[in-house]
């Protein structure tokens, strides 16, 4: 059974990506909020970290299109579809087919937010994660503690996933992939 929590937050992050806000999110919409986050990190889109997460949120866009049936070009996705497919593939099933999608948006962002280059995110580079993600009102030190599961102070890309899934849930209360 979906809660009352799980199904506002996927209100929320259906809001967050209908970058044009015409209660649609399309390819369009997926490709803005990789430039809008790019742009918040200063880096250039055609650059190859730039790229990568261009394609990465177009990655997000196919598999929301291909399950909702849609055209990965011209299509539009409900909100209604939205809630079908993140209640199935993020809250119901484990969230196994989602964390193959997600995995590689997680990694781009580390990419760009990691500047020591160890592919991990530490608590300050995870301050500027959140600062490219537009997420407000939140204490970074305590969120990074929400998600951190290892004791070595670094995020890896497997903890970055369980993360999303257990914002989604209602577990945790940072937002990681969109404002």
């Amino acid at each position: 059974m979906t809660t009352s929590v799980q199904l506002d937050r996927i209100k929320k992050r259906f809001d967050s990506w209908d970058v044009n806000g015409d209660g649609r999110i399309d390819r369009s919409d997926c490709e803005a909020e990789s430039k809008r986050i790019l742009q918040a990190l200063g880096e250039a889109p055609g650059s190859p970290r730039g790229r990568a997460l261009t394609d990465t949120y177009l990655g997000m866009w196919n598999f929301f299109a291909d399950k909702a049936g849609i055209d990965k070009e011209n299509g539009q996705l409900t909100p209604e579809q939205f809630n079908d497919i993140v209640k199935e593939h993020v809250l119901e099933n484990g969230s196994a087919d989602f964390g193959k999608v997600i995995k590689p948006t997680i990694r781009a962002m580390i990419k760009l937010a990691d500047v020591d280059d160890d592919d991990q995110i530490s608590p300050t580079e995870f301050k500027t994660w959140l600062n490219a993600m537009g997420v407000e009102n939140i204490d970074p030190a305590d969120a990074f503690r929400q998600m951190h599961a290892n004791g070595d102070d670094q995020l890896s890309a497997d903890e970055l996933v369980q993360a999303v899934h257990a914002y989604h849930m209602g577990e945790i209360d940072v937002p990681l992939l969109g404002h």
